[in-house]
C-alpha cells in the first residue's frame, strides 16, 4: 500500500530559474521561506569565434522541463502532494537574444548571450548617429550603448541572419530575452503560447522607455527594429498563463524578474537605499532607489527594479554590472585546468593564504561599469618564478572583490551616502575566503542569507504574491525572518588600500588592448594575425608564463 502524501505546512511556489550556466527549479513553502527541494542541470556555451557567446535555445527549454520533472519527482519521493503547488515564477540571465519562428516553434538563430562582443561594430556605427548633445538613447533607457543590451544583439542578427531576415519579412518572426522564451514554450508554444515579458527584463533591451514603460517608437526607429516582433511588457508579479504539459499542468506561472530584479526581491530590499551583490557567472550591485530614476556620474546603470503588480507602482534601481566574475573560476577549471571543479578554488587559494603579488584582471569581454571599455582585455601581471596555480587561483577571488570595491565606490558617490555593510548572496557566496576577501578589501562588514538560493526566492514571491494566487503576503510584518551570517574585515586599512591601489594599476594595464578595425577596410594577413593576438593575451600569458615557470623548476631540479 502507498505511503500517504505528506501534508505541508503553507502551498509550494516553485521557480525557474534560467542563468548562463544551469537550469533549476526550486520548490518553496510561501508560509516560511523555506527551500524544499531543487534540481539542477549545468548549461553548454559556445564560443563559434573570438568574441562570440551563444547558447542552444532548445537546450534551454529541454534543461527547463527537465528541472521541472526531476523536482516533481523529489517531491513525490518525499511524499508531498503536487496539488500544493500553487504557482511558479520564472527567473533568468538578462540581455540574452533570441529569435524564434511562431509557427513552427523553432530558433531562427542560437541565442546571443549577454557576454557576446560581435556587435562592437553595430555600436560603432550607431553611437555615430547620436547626437552629442543629446544622447536621448541613455536618457530614455538609464543604459549606455554598449554590445552588453539586446537592441544591439538584434540589430546585428537582422543585419547577418538571412533566415531571420527572411522571418521577419513573412510575419513569422518572435523576439524574447530568456523569459519570453521560457514562458512562451511553457504556455503552449505554437499552440496558443503566451508571448511577454516583464518590466525589469524590457529595462534591459535599450528599446524600452523607463519613463513610461512601454516599448519606445523613437528607440525601435533608431535601431530599425519591427515592433511587432517584440513581447506584450507586464509587471513582475501578475498571471501571464497555465503550464500546458507535463507534471505542473495547468499552474499558473505568475512571477516574472530578471536576475537581478528576484535577487533583489530576494534580499527583500524594499527600502530605498538598500542593496545587495550577487556573485554569479558576473558580479551585479543593485541598489534600490524607489519610484526616483536616478541617473549615474561615475558608469552605473538605471534600471527597473520591479514592479508588483499591474496596478503597483514601478521601482528602480542603480546598477554596477561586472561581466566576469564566476566566470572567472570556469575559465581556470575548463581552459587552463588548474582545477577540476569550482568548489576547488577555494581549497587551492587556502594553500597560498595571498596571491604575492599577482593580480588578475578578467576582462574576457571587456570593461562593463564603471568604465565601459570594449576594447579591455584579461591580464594576469606581478608573476615571478615564485608564482604557481595557488596564486593564481587566490588572485582570481581577489579579482571578484576589486571589481565589486570599484562599483561599491561608484554607488556611494552617486547616492551620497556610504553603505555600511553588503548583503550578498549567490552560489559563491560559500565560498568562505572569499567572502573574508570581499569584507576586507570593502573595509565593511559583509552579510550572508544562510539560505542563498534569493535568486529563486525572489521570484517565487512575486509569483505567490501576484493577484488571483495571494498565497505569498510581501507586507513586511509578514515576511519571514531571514538567518544571516556576518562577516566582519579582519585586515588594516592602509593594507586593504595598497593592495586596492596596485589593483588599480593593473586594471589600466588591460585597457585599450584591442585595436579596432575598420569594417570597410580589409585587413592584411599581418593585422589579422595581430588582431586574434591582441584579443588574446590572457590565455597567450598564462600559458607561455606557466611554460617558462615550469621549465625553471626543472632546470633548478625542484620536482
Amino acid at each position: 500500500m502507498a505511503a500517504p502524501k505528506k501534508s505541508v505546512e503553507g502551498p509550494l511556489v516553485g521557480a525557474v530559474v534560467q542563468g548562463t550556466n544551469s537550469s533549476r527549479f526550486l520548490v518553496f513553502n510561501s508560509k516560511t521561506a523555506e527551500l524544499l527541494i531543487h534540481h539542477q542541470v549545468e548549461l553548454t556555451q559556445e564560443f563559434p569565434k573570438e568574441g562570440w557567446v551563444e547558447q542552444d535555445p532548445k537546450e534551454i527549454i529541454q534543461c527547463a522541463y527537465e528541472c521541472i520533472e526531476r523536482t516533481c519527482e523529489k517531491l513525490n519521493e518525499l511524499n508531498i502532494d503536487l496539488s500544493n503547488m500553487k504557482a511558479i515564477g520564472v527567473s533568468n540571465q538578462r540581455e540574452t537574444t533570441l529569435l524564434w519562428d511562431k509557427l513552427t516553434g523553432e530558433p531562427l538563430y542560437n541565442a546571443v548571450a549577454w557576454l557576446d562582443l560581435r556587435a562592437q561594430s553595430t555600436v560603432d556605427k550607431l553611437s555615430k548617429k547620436i547626437p552629442g548633445n543629446n544622447n536621448f538613447v541613455k536618457s530614455k533607457t538609464g543604459l549606455p550603448l554598449s554590445t552588453y543590451f539586446s537592441a544591439v544583439k538584434l540589430r546585428w542578427i537582422l543585419d547577418n541572419v538571412k533566415t531571420v531576415q527572411k522571418a521577419v519579412e513573412e510575419g513569422r518572426a518572435l523576439f524574447g530575452t530568456i523569459d519570453s522564451w521560457l514562458i512562451w514554450n511553457l504556455t503552449g508554444g505554437v499552440n496558443g503560447g503566451v508571448h511577454c515579458t516583464d518590466v525589469t527584463n524590457a529595462s534591459r533591451t535599450m528599446l524600452f522607455n523607463i519613463h513610461s514603460l512601454e516599448w519606445d517608437k523613437e528607440l525601435c526607429d533608431f535601431f530599425e527594429i519591427p515592433m511587432n516582433i517584440l513581447p506584450n511588457v507586464c509587471s513582475s508579479s501578475e498571471i501571464y498563463g497555465k503550464i500546458k504539459a507535463g507534471s505542473l499542468e495547468g499552474i499558473p506561472i505568475s512571477g516574472c524578474l530578471g536576475d537581478q530584479s528576484a535577487a533583489l526581491v530576494g534580499q527583500m530590499c524594499f527600502q530605498e537605499g538598500q542593496a545587495k551583490n550577487t556573485y554569479g557567472t558576473g558580479c551585479f550591485l543593485l541598489c534600490n532607489t524607489g519610484h526616483k530614476r536616478v541617473f549615474s556620474d561615475h558608469g552605473l546603470l538605471t534600471t527597473v527594479a520591479y514592479k508588483l503588480g499591474r496596478d503597483k507602482p514601478a521601482c528602480y534601481a542603480l546598477e554596477g554590472s561586472v561581466a566576469i566574475a564566476g566566470a572567472v573560476i570556469r575559465w581556470l577549471r575548463d581552459n587552463l585546468g588548474i582545477i577540476e571543479t569550482s568548489e576547488e578554488i577555494e581549497k587551492l587559494a587556502k594553500e597560498a593564504g595571498s596571491s604575492y603579488g599577482c593580480y588578475f584582471i578578467p576582462a574576457f569581454s571587456g570593461l562593463y561599469a564603471p568604465y565601459w571599455d570594449p576594447s579591455a582585455r584579461g591580464i594576469i601581471c606581478g608573476l615571478t618564478q615564485f608564482t604557481n596555480k595557488s596564486h593564481i587561483a587566490f588572485a582570481a577571488l581577489e579579482a571578484i572583490c576589486f571589481q565589486t570595491r570599484e562599483i561599491l565606490d561608484a554607488m556611494n558617490r552617486d547616492c551620497g551616502i556610504p553603505l555600511s555593510h553588503l548583503q550578498v548572496d549567490g552560489k559563491m557566496t560559500n565560498n568562505k575566503i572569499l567572502m573574508q576577501l570581499q569584507a576586507d578589501i570593502l573595509r565593511i562588514p559583509v552579510i550572508k542569507p544562510a539560505m542563498p538560493e534569493t535568486t529563486a526566492l525572489g521570484a517565487a514571491m512575486a509569483a505567490g504574491a501576484a493577484e488571483g494566487v495571494d498565497v505569498w503576503s510581501l507586507k513586511p510584518e509578514d515576511l519571514s525572518t531571514v538567518v544571516m551570517e556576518r562577516i566582519e574585515p579582519r585586515v588594516k586599512d592602509i593594507e586593504s588600500e595598497n593592495r586596492y591601489s596596485t589593483w588599480k594599476k593593473a586594471m589600466m594595464k588591460s585597457m585599450g588592448w584591442v585595436i579596432p578595425q575598420s569594417p570597410q577596410s580589409p585587413q592584411s594577413p599581418e593585422s589579422c594575425d595581430f588582431t586574434a593576438f591582441s584579443s588574446l593575451p590572457l590565455g597567450f600569458f598564462i600559458v607561455s608564463s606557466m611554460m617558462i615557470l615550469i621549465g625553471a623548476r626543472y632546470i633548478s631540479g625542484i620536482p
